[in-house]
């Protein structure tokens, strides 16, 4: 089925693709195609699609997909995915002017390259910068909401809009700025330290996150979001879950709060065993898990 719109899709200087593959774009390895994927040459390319598109299309984002479980009947409508050209660093005394497609990671590499620590966190943090401003992206302590400055994005409608601190409504593993803002870039703020101290304490929380994590295989980052007073994993640990599996979707042996994909999952395997474990814990402790895993798309 063809969704309304996409027949009439206004002149990019970007590239639009029809029955993309998406798959090889996650981390999970799964998931079928986006109905269109946009790419976008910059900022006012972005503006124009989405001042110019049918009202009546529907329109998502996707980063590098670390945190993301893209359904197996794919998704409809447009899916933007933000080029090379949206990943530049740019420094300024002890800020970071990066576009949203920036990896965390290059984020926190070129602040140590600078000088500047307070942004070390963002090492072992997957994904984009676009991805960690929407979910207020954190780990060992530290969020984005305590670097940030300022955000940059556009509209459904393709207006220019600057987001301050107040604006963004961080939350645990959130953000309150409406699902149509696509981020384009965002500054953030360090402090003057030692390059070396900096990329050690990189070093650090690298090697803590490659001990305790399954990072190099088909995963999609922590699966469910800590309930208040609580680790997500020691619930799922404690409800007898590690290790359960359905098909090729597996619990992690190595961390529990981690689905993977042992090779020929698919997303209904890695979903369905999500419910499971959502299941178990509630039987077990009475407490709900909430999903971190963004699931978008057709089943």
């Amino acid at each position: 089925m063809i969704s309304s719109g996409v027949m009439s899709l206004p002149a990019v200087r970007g590239s639009f693709q029809r029955d993309a593959a998406l798959k090889e774009l996650v981390w999970f390895r799964v998931g079928g195609p986006a109905e269109v994927l946009f790419r976008p040459a910059d900022a006012d390319d972005l503006a124009g699609f989405l001042a110019a598109r049918p009202k009546e299309l529907a329109v998502s984002v996707i980063g590098v997909g670390s945190n993301l479980l893209i359904r197996d009947g794919g998704i409809d409508g447009v899916v933007i995915r933000l080029p090379a050209a949206f990943g530049r660093i740019r420094i300024e005394g002890t800020r970071l002017h990066a576009g949203a497609a920036a990896l965390d990671s290059a984020v926190a590499r070129a602040a140590a390259d600078a000088g500047i620590g307070g942004l070390e966190f963002l090492r072992g943090v997957p994904g984009t910068l676009g991805g960690a401003l929407r979910m207020n992206a954190g780990c060992y302590g530290r969020e984005i909401k305590d670097v940030f400055v300022s955000a940059t994005g556009l509209d459904g409608q393709g207006r220019r809009m600057t987001f301050g601190p107040d604006d963004m409504g961080f939350g645990y593993r959130r953000s309150a700025v409406p699902d149509d803002v696509v981020f384009v870039d965002a500054v953030l703020e360090g402090h003057r330290d030692d390059p070396v101290r900096v990329r050690a304490t990189m070093d650090q929380l690298l090697s803590e996150r490659e001990a305790s994590q399954p990072v190099r295989a088909k995963t999609g980052g922590s699966t469910f979001k800590n309930p208040p007073g609580h680790k997500a994993w020691a619930l799922i640990d404690g409800a007898g879950c590690r290790g359960l599996r359905r098909g090729d979707a597996q619990v992690s042996d190595k961390h529990c709060n981690f689905l993977i994909n042992l090779g020929e999952a698919r997303a209904a395997d890695l979903e369905a065993l999500g419910e499971d474990v959502r299941a178990k814990v509630l039987a077990k402790f009475g407490i709900t898990l909430e999903w971190e895993i963004k699931r978008v798309g057709r089943a």
